[in-house]
C-alpha cells in the first residue's frame, strides 16, 4: 500500500524531522529527500552528484558519519544554488561539523537554512559555528535541537549571533542542555538582532528567574520575535505574568508554547490577562499538559471568544472534562471566534460533552481541524457528533478519533459523512474497535464521488485479510487517498 505515516497518538516526542508537539509530519519538498537509508560507496557516489544540482537536500537518517562531511563541504563550496541542507538524525559528531562549516564558510556558499539535529554535537562544534555566523549573512535558519552543546556552547554560538554580520532569523536549541546563564545572551540578542523571528529553547532546564530574563529582552522596542517555544522548561505559573506583559506589549509575538510546564489555572488566568489586551495578535498557543482543569477553561472560553487572530489552541493531556469543554464550546460558538485547529486529545471528555461540540461544528464556519483522540466519547458521543459534521455550516477539514472507544455501531454516521461532507479530507479513526465490519461501511463511502477524503487512519486495528485486500484495491484505485494501517 502506499506511504505510511505514524498516528496521532505516536507523535508526541518523536525525532525532530517531526513537528513536534502537533502531530504534524514535515512534509518540506526537498529536490533531494533521502531518509532512512544506509550508504554504500556506489550509492553515495551517485548522491553525490545530485547534490551537486540541488536547492534543497535532505539526508536523514541516513548513517552518515564524519567521512561523509568532506564531501559534502565540497558541495556546499561548489554548489552556490544550493538553499536548504537536513542531515538530522545522523553521527557527524564535532569533526564532521568542523568538515561541513569549512564548506560554509567559503564565499560561493549561499546556504540559507542548516539543520543539523541531534548530530551527536558537542560543545566544541559551536566555535565552528560561530564563525558561520559571524561571516555568513545568508544564513538565516540554524536548527541544533538535541545536541549536547551545554551552557559553554550556546555561550559560544551566541557570541557569533551577536556579530553585525549575522543575519539568522530562526534558531532551534531545544533539548541542548541550556542552563539559566545562557538567558543573559540571548537576552541581549533579542535586544540587538531584530532579524531574530523564531527562538524554540524548549526542554531545557531554565526555570522563572531565567524567563523573567528572556521576558527583558522580549519586551525591548528592537525586538521583533514572533515565535516562542518554552515548553517542558521547568516553569510554573510565577513567569506567566513576565511572558503576559510580553503579550501585552509586543504584538510581534504571534506563537507562544509553554506545554509541559506545570503553570495550572493561576498561570493560565495570567496569560489571559495578556491575551485579552488589544495590542496581543496571537495567532498560536499551545498549552498541552500544562495542568489545566475547568476553572482555566473559563478564561480560555473568554479569550476564543474575543480574540479573532487566534487560530490554533493545543490543549493535550490537561484535565478539562466535560465541565471545561462546555465552557470551551461556549466560547467556540461566539461569532467574534476564528480558531481554526483544537487540539483536545487525553483532556478525560466523554459523550456528555459531545451536544456542546456538535454544537459548535454546527456554528463555527472557521474550525478545519478537530483532535479529539484518547477521550471516551464512545459511539453514542459520534452520533451526535454527526448531527453538527453534516450541518452545512461545517467545514471540518480534519477530525481524529483515535482511541475514543468507538465500534462498528458508528461507522455507518461516519460513512455517512464522508460520502456527504467533500471537505474532510483527514480521518484517524486508529486505536478502536471497529472490526472487518465497521471498516466494510467505511469502504463503501470511500468509492462514493463526493467523498475526498486524502488520509485515513486504521492504525492499530484487527482487520482480516480480505478487508486488508480490500483497502489495498481501494487505496490504488484513488491515487489522492493515503490509507495507514
Amino acid at each position: 500500500m502506499g506511504a505510511r505515516l505514524l498516528p496521532s497518538f505516536c507523535l508526541r516526542r518523536l525525532p525532530c524531522f517531526w513537528i513536534r508537539k502537533r502531530g504534524l509530519v514535515s512534509v518540506f519538498k526537498m529536490d533531494l529527500d533521502i531518509q532512512c537509508e544506509e550508504m554504500n560507496a556506489s550509492r553515495w557516489t551517485e548522491l553525490k552528484s545530485s547534490m551537486n544540482t540541488s536547492k534543497t537536500v535532505r539526508l536523514d537518517d541516513c548513517s552518515l558519519s564524519a567521512s561523509h562531511c568532506k564531501d559534502i563541504g565540497s558541495v556546499l563550496s561548489s554548489n552556490q544554488t544550493l538553499m536548504e541542507l537536513t542531515l538530522n538524525n545522523n553521527e557527524l559528531g564535532d569533526s564532521g561539523v568542523e568538515l561541513l562549516c569549512k564548506g560554509l564558510m567559503t564565499p560561493s556558499c549561499n546556504l540559507q537554512k542548516l539543520w543539523l539535529q541531534n548530530c551527536n554535537l558537542t560543545n566544541a562544534s559551536c566555535k565552528h559555528l560561530r564563525s558561520v555566523l559571524s561571516t555568513k549573512p545568508t544564513l538565516t535558519e540554524l536548527h541544533l535541537g538535541d545536541n549536547k552543546l551545554g551552557t559553554s556552547g550556546v555561550k559560544v554560538l551566541c557570541e557569533g549571533l551577536m556579530d553585525p554580520n549575522c543575519k539568522l532569523q530562526k534558531l532551534q536549541l531545544e533539548y541542548c542542555e541550556l542552563s539559566p546563564d545562557n538567558c543573559e545572551m540571548l537576552c541581549s540578542a533579542l535586544r540587538t538582532k531584530p532579524f531574530l523571528r523564531m527562538l524554540n529553547i524548549s526542554n531545557n532546564k531554565l526555570g522563572d528567574a531565567a524567563v523573567k530574563v528572556l521576558c527583558q529582552g522580549l519586551m525591548d522596542p528592537n525586538c521583533n520575535l514572533q515565535s516562542l517555544h518554552l515548553e517542558n522548561c521547568r516553569i510554573t505559573a510565577a513567569s506567566c505574568g513576565d511572558l503576559s506583559a510580553v503579550l501585552a506589549r509586543k504584538p510581534s509575538l504571534t506563537e507562544l508554547s509553554v506545554g509541559e510546564n506545570k503553570i495550572g489555572d493561576p498561570g493560565v488566568a495570567l496569560l489571559c490577562q495578556g491575551l485579552l489586551n488589544p495590542n496581543c495578535k496571537i495567532e498560536k498557543l499551545w498549552l498541552w499538559e500544562c495542568g489545566v482543569s475547568p476553572a482555566g477553561c473559563k478564561d480560555l472560553s473568554q479569550v476564543l471568544s474575543t480574540k479573532e487572530s487566534l487560530t490554533e489552541l493545543s490543549l493535550i493531556g490537561n484535565g478539562l472534562g466535560d465541565p471545561g469543554m462546555e465552557l470551551l464550546c461556549q466560547g467556540l460558538k461566539d461569532p467574534k471566534a476564528k480558531l481554526q485547529a483544537l487540539w483536545i486529545r487525553e483532556c478525560g471528555l466523554t459523550t456528555a460533552c459531545c451536544k456542546s461540540i456538535s454544537s459548535v461544528l454546527a456554528t463555527n464556519q472557521t474550525l478545519r481541524e478537530l483532535h479529539m483522540g484518547g477521550n471516551k466519547i464512545g459511539d453514542a458521543g459520534v452520533e451526535i457528533l454527526h448531527e453538527g459534521l453534516m450541518n452545512p455550516n461545517c467545514n471540518l477539514r480534519s477530525l481524529w478519533l483515535g482511541n475514543c472507544s468507538l465500534s462498528a455501531a458508528c461507522c455507518g454516521s461516519l460513512a455517512t459523512v464522508l460520502s456527504s461532507k467533500p471537505c474532510l479530507t483527514e480521518l484517524d479513526l486508529s486505536n478502536n474497535s471497529l472490526e472487518d465490519e465497521g471498516v466494510k461501511k467505511l469502504c463503501e463511502s470511500l468509492k462514493h464521488p463526493n467523498c475526498k477524503l486524502q488520509q485515513l487512519v486504521l492504525y492499530d486495528i484487527y482487520l482480516s485479510s480480505e478487508v486488508d485486500d480490500e483497502l489495498k484495491v481501494l487505496e490504488e484505485s484513488k491515487p489522492g487517498l493515503k490509507i495507514i494501517l
